[in-house]
């Protein structure tokens, strides 16, 4: 945030240092010291306050012994209280997540604090937001079918004219309600929107042709991309779901960007080789793909290790632009350097373009100028 920005005004009983400047003092220092710094003085205060503010984020942890979303509650509550600072909230993230070790049938009352993050998001207080995240984790557990999905309770007449950044979405399972028109009017109302993942959509979406003009980033399911994807500049697509789902038809819709697709995230998903040929078939210009690889559609079993890799090699010689493939999220036991090395020297042979591996076991190898392999573990 500029100073110009800051909606300031200094107290010469309070502090002789203009609010601008300590500002600009507060906003380096960590946040457990712009905490403490609101007890000083009642400057400031003021200062710390639209710092501590400016960017929320808060992580609950359900479980037995604590079944209800305690600190989002109380963060809502805080923001309601204090409306003066909402212009200062550029921010809002809210993270729900069951404990590991918590039973599935554990019951959660998170009733109340929906009601509050409803009365935040639809206040009017955060018109400033730019960057949103809502994932509810077992929020939409038990609503029944024909009651509205729980994001789109909570954005149903909020209006965020300035945010860039969405992120939605809660535990998803069959039988329980999906999005439905809600969505799409909320989405049509972003228009400087850039980046968006919508993590539990499995449908297509029906937005104008117009909305989301300057899109450039996505991650959701096949379906949800493949509507999304025509005509709206989006560079960066990250897929998640089935890889069953990326039919041909699919690919044909996530070629229609207005700008070539370069950045391909396929982490959240088992891919088999099959899909990443169709894939360089369809979207040439991918640059970036880091991708979870299903090997037990093409396990080898005469080779061991990494060396199951190999059959990369015919399927990285379609791509005629990659330059930084990234199998970290691939899972394959053990690490060999000498192995790695092969690999690298094989697949580059097959593409060309290749600057940069990651191999599952983490470690980054690059290429230099005269042509050999450097590992940067």
């Amino acid at each position: 945030m500029m100073p110009s920005q800051n909606p300031f005004t200094t107290d010469p009983l309070d502090i002789s240092v203009p609010n601008e400047v300590l500002f600009e003092i507060f906003e380096n220092l960590p946040i457990s010291d712009i905490a403490r710094l609101t007890c000083v003085s009642r400057g400031f205060n003021d200062v710390a306050e639209h710092i501590l503010y400016s960017s929320i984020s808060i992580r609950d942890v359900l479980s037995t012994s604590s079944s209800f979303p305690s600190r989002t509650k109380t963060c809502c509550e805080s923001i309601l209280q204090r409306a003066h600072l909402g212009k200062s909230i550029r921010g809002f993230h809210i993270r729900w997540q069951i404990d590991v070790h918590t039973s599935s049938s554990c019951q959660f009352n998170l009733g109340p604090t929906l009601e509050r993050l409803e009365q935040v998001l639809r206040s009017g207080i955060l018109s400033s937001l730019e960057s949103l995240e809502l994932w509810l984790g077992p929020a939409n557990r038990r609503v029944q079918p024909s009651i509205p999905h729980t994001i789109e309770r909570l954005i149903l007449n909020s209006h965020f004219p300035q945010l860039s950044s969405c992120s939605l979405g809660a535990e998803w399972a069959k039988g329980l309600p999906s999005y439905s028109t809600i969505l799409d009017g909320f989405l049509g109302s972003l228009q400087l929107l850039r980046h968006l993942k919508l993590h539990d959509h499995h449908a297509a979406l029906n937005l104008s042709p117009l909305a989301l003009p300057i899109l450039s980033s996505f991650r959701g399911s096949p379906a949800t991309s493949a509507s999304l994807l025509p005509g709206r500049p989006i560079q960066y697509l990250s897929l998640i779901g089935d890889d069953y789902d990326v039919t041909q038809e699919i690919l044909t819709r996530l070629a229609r960007t207005t700008v070539p697709l370069r950045f391909l995230d396929l982490s959240g998903m088992s891919v088999r080789p099959v899909v990443l040929r169709n894939l360089a078939t369809y979207l040439p210009a991918i640059e970036v793909l880091k991708v979870r690889l299903a090997l037990r559609h093409t396990l080898h079993y005469a080779l061991t290790g990494i060396r199951l890799l190999t059959m990369l090699s015919t399927v990285l010689s379609i791509y005629r632009r990659l330059v930084y493939l990234d199998l970290s999220p691939t899972s394959v036991a053990g690490r060999d350097t000498e192995q790695e090395l092969s690999l690298c020297n094989e697949w580059y042979r097959a593409c060309p373009s290749l600057e940069r591996i990651t191999f599952p076991s983490h470690s980054d190898w690059f290429l230099v100028s005269d042509g050999t392999w450097i590992c940067k573990a």
